[in-house]
């Protein structure tokens, strides 16, 4: 399963695509994660994306493909993947479009998440992001849980921090820019007839479902498997051992029961030419 999300920001791209990642077993794909890996490997597109950022600008498009070809060609990548916040505009859809076609590894789906523009500005500005591992909460739709789980990075508390960009200040700005840049992705997919639409408002669990479905994958709307399956998996031996025991117990009562009847007959002569029955006195004549 090879698909793209389109949203605008706050829509709930990276939630969705957390749990994509859980169910169907294909890696999250973000560029962002991408640039900040590649810097911090020293790789030379790391080095040439490091140099554009410290200078002020934009990172090339084509430095952005290249790392994306690096990273499809990984064996994670095989069964599919998930591409979050790429492309941002049709020449960048353009460039994945032939990126995907010389890898054979055309996209599925692509679908875009709706959600209404007030939604968003609350939903941005409740979001927060782990400064050790990246994981994407939000205070008011998924916060982290109270307990029971650490960061992957630290195995400590994940340590939530919200992004300059996330404050209603700045929000409109990033809407008008989505509106003139991303929006037109929508048209660009539905002609190729790539693209699936779906509410992206209410609970994270409904939302999962409707993209599941729009996904021709209802199976993917469940929790995954492993977490039960290891429940069932330890149980088993229990209840095998209980089941053994009381196998053994039955087959020692046959036996029992069957040797009880046995020593009654060897008792018991069984009555023929010169015998008589004990106990049932022989007639007089």
């Amino acid at each position: 399963m090879r698909i793209v999300l389109l949203g605008a920001p706050g829509a709930g791209k990276g939630t969705q695509s957390q749990r994509l990642v859980e169910r169907a077993g294909i890696p999250q794909i973000s560029t962002g994660d991408l640039l900040r890996a590649a810097v911090a490997r020293g790789t030379e597109l790391g080095r040439q994306a490091k140099e554009a950022m410290a200078a002020g600008r934009l990172v090339d498009d084509a430095l952005v493909l290249g790392m994306i070809r690096e990273r499809l060609g990984e064996k994670d990548a095989r069964k599919g993947f998930i591409l979050d916040g790429f492309p941002r505009n049709l020449a960048q859809a353009h460039a994945l479009e032939r990126l995907l076609a010389d890898l054979r590894q055309p996209l599925d789906a692509v679908v875009q998440l709706e959600v209404d523009y007030g939604e968003l500005v609350r939903r941005i500005s409740g979001r927060r992001t782990c400064a050790d591992c990246g994981r994407v909460f939000n205070l008011l739709t998924s916060p982290p849980p109270a307990t029971g789980e650490a960061c992957p990075k630290t195995n400590a508390p994940h340590r939530l921090v919200q992004r300059p960009d996330d404050n209603e200040a700045t929000v409109a700005e990033r809407l008008r820019v989505y509106d003139e840049k991303t929006r037109p992705l929508i048209d660009f997919y539905r002609a190729r007839g790539l693209l699936r639409v779906i509410n992206a408002e209410g609970d994270v669990d409904a939302v999962t479902r409707r993209l599941a479905q729009a996904l021709g994958s209802p199976a993917l709307a469940k929790r995954p498997a492993a977490r039960a399956g290891a429940r069932k998996s330890a149980s088993r031996p229990v209840k095998r051992k209980m089941k053994s025991k009381k196998a053994a117990v039955r087959r020692r009562t046959r036996t029992s029961a069957a040797q009880s009847v046995r020593n009654r007959r060897a008792k018991t002569p069984r009555a023929g030419a010169g015998s008589r029955p004990r106990g049932r006195p022989g007639k007089r004549r």
